[in-house]
């Protein structure tokens, strides 16, 4: 840990002249800027895509896990009273916190998107749902399924496990999917970063030498190097973070139009984690300019 202290330390506090040993610009300058810049925007993005599905599995987890339906299939004289008999039972059923059967306005509500406006609920066998909201004790499930099952006969109650499980699952999976997008986005940074540093290395080769003849010695040379690749690492990185954080502001939110990817962007403390990516790409740039340099070193004769 020290020693990679040190070396931070003398990136920053190295000999100036040291840069003359890279080019101030050309197309391995450009190459770098442009690289860290638009790694960094798809950083961004894949962050925000991590946080939101973190978000939104957390959301699905609480929201569905709190509630529970009721439905009830029964003949269409008998569903009034099989709905009353339910929520006597939902009102001595020990961990329900609350209970009410949908209107008729409610229901047809929940079905508008799927089958339009111009739906006749009156004329289909629609079953009547009620809505179980829990306790923070929770309900005994079972328990209360051969409850409903002995007394209400056309009653099923659905705790919506089958639904929670693979909505959590799926929004897990793309958790891990934003993870592994910005590891793969860190190794193209660094190998982009390499071929550059590479070619401005052969570019040098005569520079190099000159050095060398003169006392030079081959960690002087690979610190300017690196110093001036990680520097401009970090600038491409700086801006690609505002520019996708920008990006990010212009996205409707979830209020606005609802649905997932609407809702792609950080909230509260979360702004704070695009700061972090122009110190990873020039971290990144760091460790791989100064490979390559070593490498490139040692087998200059």
């Amino acid at each position: 840990m020290n020693a990679f202290l040190s070396r931070i330390r003398a990136l920053f506090d190295g000999d100036r002249a040291s840069h003359s040993v890279v080019p101030p610009s050309g197309y391995t300058a450009n190459l770098t800027v442009f690289t860290a810049a638009a790694m960094s925007f798809l950083a961004v993005f894949a962050i925000a895509l991590s946080v939101a599905t973190d978000r939104l599995a957390d959301h699905w987890a609480g929201e569905l896990a709190r509630t529970a339906t009721v439905r009830i299939s029964a003949p269409a004289d008998q569903v009034a009273a099989q709905t009353q008999a339910a929520l006597r039972v939902l009102e001595t059923t020990p961990g329900v916190a609350e209970s009410r059967a949908f209107e008729a306005e409610e229901q047809m509500a929940l079905l508008t998107p799927w089958f339009g406006p111009d739906l006749p609920v009156e004329t289909l066998p629609i079953p009547q749902l009620i809505e179980v909201v829990e306790d923070e004790q929770g309900l005994d499930a079972e328990g209360l399924k051969l409850r409903l099952a002995a007394e209400v006969p056309g009653a099923i109650f659905d705790d919506h496990t089958r639904w929670r499980r693979p909505l959590v699952a799926a929004a897990s999976r793309l958790q891990t999917l934003g993870l592994v997008s910005i590891v793969i986005i860190a190794g193209a940074t660094a190998a982009m970063i390499t071929l550059a540093a590479n070619s401005a290395l052969a570019a040098n080769a005569q520079i190099i030498g000159v050095l060398r003849l003169v006392g030079a010695r081959d960690i002087f040379i690979a610190r300017a190097f690196v110093r001036r690749f990680t520097f401009r690492a970090f600038a491409g990185g700086v801006l690609g973070a505002v520019l996708a954080a920008i990006a990010l502001l212009f996205l409707p939110n979830t209020e606005e139009a609802g649905g997932f990817l609407t809702g792609l962007s950080f909230v509260g403390w979360n702004w704070l984690l695009p700061l972090a990516v122009p110190f990873l790409a020039g971290f990144v740039a760091y460790a791989a300019t100064r490979f390559a340099a070593l490498r490139v070193l040692k087998g200059l004769t």
